[in-house]
């Protein structure tokens, strides 16, 4: 296989790629797990029925009689990584910061605000208790603000108390932990009236679309068609999913499982007690009439807890976490089983997880994501460097078969059946493979693929810093430096790899290839271009060194037998 055709391939492969991620956004098919019996399972089908966990009575969904009390101004809770806002109305998270990522590698950049209470951005964490009796407070009932934040060790902790004059009273607490982006919920239920009280508790997230940030080219920017919407999962129906774009009904049953709103590198998920049956919903959709507080373009979903009673003169706790946060692959499986898979590679997971997994353990050696990528680069060279010695040893017969090449186009002219047949005849004789060596081009363009992945979808990589100017390996390179010297590595390998019985179009079009690539790579991740750049560069000194290892010699003894 001759460079001209590499190159085009790889071309027409990316270009193949980012016209895929610009269509999948609207016209990919739904996800369909397998249930427990191996089929698949949309919607309402191959699931257990909602009756498994019957509804004690509806959630309410806004009006002034679903409100008490006057409102009250939010509270701060914060640890070392997260600042969340609680807004003593339903007790629930409204702002919440990621301290550690701002908005730009600015050092004076505002963090991440991942949850938000603006009608613009909305993004809020709720939950409450119903029952059919109406002593509940919902999410939004008013709660009253039970002291101040309480620091333990390395946790602190916000309560709020809500009364009832049935003698029931609710005390929700939430702990953060130091380090941690797990927000601990816990609800404290205690009877004081004279007959059992019983009722369901439920969480909801409650949302509109992100605001997507026009930078770059649509196809580089992947805000523009990264997954936002509602992600699920459970042992028995696995990882499944709902864009906000094709919002359809959600009415499932799990045990073990979660639900979270995904967006770019970042989520929130509830997550219930693994040993207790959850149903759940989409507001949006069921809700017979549609639910005022959950209607397009403001999106929710619904988890909802089995019946509990409360004996007379009893308490009854129940333990909730919500996840609010960076998608860390290497913390959320700690978090819970299957939360890891909101990190989602699309086609090629099975060549980005475990090139995910290999640049993390570079970077925990080396402490640099950059000097990562030239590591990982730099093994894959070490790996395939037999193979790369055998495509040198005959590229460098084919060089120096160059002249008779041309010799056998001037003898046939415009008879390329001939030619074509001569020229085989040469390569058969001189034990000449044009296609041999092929593969060591072709293992970097899917592992390229991968780190284009990698880079635009792992929070990790998400405005890592290099060295000098590359601030942010996940943007582009500000300066085009790195564009600038990949157009000049592909020049001086094009003027090296010897191309016989190239035709004046193939000749054109390969001197064309470096400016293409130069200008499409200015808009790409610098730590991709950082990758290939790397990788071409090596293999340019490889091949220059191979070649006078072995090119001399052979290329001596083809032309003399011409």
């Amino acid at each position: 296989m001759n460079q001209t055709r590499k190159f085009l391939m790889f071309a027409w492969m990316m270009l193949a790629i980012l016209v895929w991620q610009a269509w999948e956004q609207d016209h990919m098919p739904k996800v369909a797990a397998e249930g427990p019996s191996g089929t698949a399972s949309a919607g309402n089908s191959a699931v257990p029925s909602a009756a498994a966990v019957p509804t004690a009575a509806a959630v309410p969904t806004g009006g002034p009689a679903a409100a008490s009390g006057p409102a009250l101004p939010p509270v701060s809770l914060s640890n070392d990584v997260l600042r969340l806002k609680l807004d003593p109305r339903g007790a629930s998270v409204i702002g919440a910061e990621l301290l550690a990522y701002g908005e730009t590698t600015k050092r004076s950049s505002l963090p991440i605000k991942l949850l938000d209470a603006d009608p613009a951005t909305l993004f809020v964490a709720e939950s409450g208790l119903v029952s059919a009796s109406g002593h509940a407070p919902s999410h939004l009932s008013v709660y009253q603000v039970d002291g101040g934040p309480s620091s333990r060790n390395d946790d602190v902790s916000q309560s709020f108390l809500w009364t009832d004059p049935s003698g029931l009273q609710v005390r929700k607490t939430y702990t953060l932990h130091r380090g941690s982006y797990v927000v601990a919920m816990r609800e404290e239920i205690r009877n004081g009236g004279t007959t059992p009280w019983t009722g369901n508790d439920y969480r909801q997230l409650r949302r509109v679309p992100p605001i997507i940030k026009k930078t770059g080219l649509g196809l580089t920017n992947p805000e523009s068609y990264a997954f936002v919407g509602t992600a699920w999962y459970s042992p028995e129906l696995k990882y499944q999913t709902r864009p906000f774009s094709k919002y359809e009904d959600i009415d499932q049953t799990v045990t073990g499982g979660w639900v979270a709103m995904v967006q770019h590198y970042f989520l929130a998920a509830w997550i219930p007690d693994a040993k207790e049956p959850t149903r759940l919903t989409n507001p949006s959709n069921l809700s017979k009439p549609p639910n005022p507080l959950c209607t397009p373009p403001v999106y929710c979903v619904q988890s909802q807890g089995p019946p509990l009673q409360v004996p007379a003169g009893a308490t009854r706790s129940i333990a909730t976490r919500l996840y609010v946060g960076p998608a860390l692959q290497d913390t959320l499986p700690k978090v819970a089983p299957g939360l890891e898979l909101t990190v989602d590679y699309g086609w090629f997971a099975a060549v980005a997880g475990p090139l995910f997994w290999l640049l993390s353990k570079l970077h925990a050696l080396l402490g640099n994501w950059g000097w990562s990528i030239i590591a990982l680069v730099v093994l894959l060279k070490l790996a395939m460097f037999k193979l790369s010695e055998a495509q040198y040893k005959n590229m460098a017969k084919m060089r120096a078969l160059a002249p008779r090449m041309e010799a056998l186009k001037e003898r046939y002219g415009d008879d390329k059946q001939q030619y074509q047949m001569a020229m085989m005849e040469l390569y058969k004789k001189e034990k000449v493979n044009p296609a041999g060596g092929c593969l060591p081009m072709l293992i970097p363009i899917p592992i390229f693929f991968a780190l284009y992945r990698v880079l635009l979808y792992s929070v990790e990589l998400r405005h890592a810093p290099w060295v000098g100017w590359i601030q942010s390996l996940s943007d582009p390179d500000p300066y085009f430096v790195l564009p600038a010297l990949n157009m000049l590595v592909m020049i001086v390998t094009s003027r090296m790899t010897p191309s016989p019985g190239m035709d004046p179009m193939q000749k054109k079009m390969m001197q064309m290839m470096p400016l293409v690539f130069g200008v499409m790579f200015a808009f790409f991740p610098a730590g991709l271009v950082l990758y290939w750049v790397t990788n071409g560069s090596l293999g340019l000194l490889q091949q220059w060194w191979l070649m006078r290892r072995h090119g001399a010699p052979a290329g001596a003894a083809a032309v003399r037998k011409g």
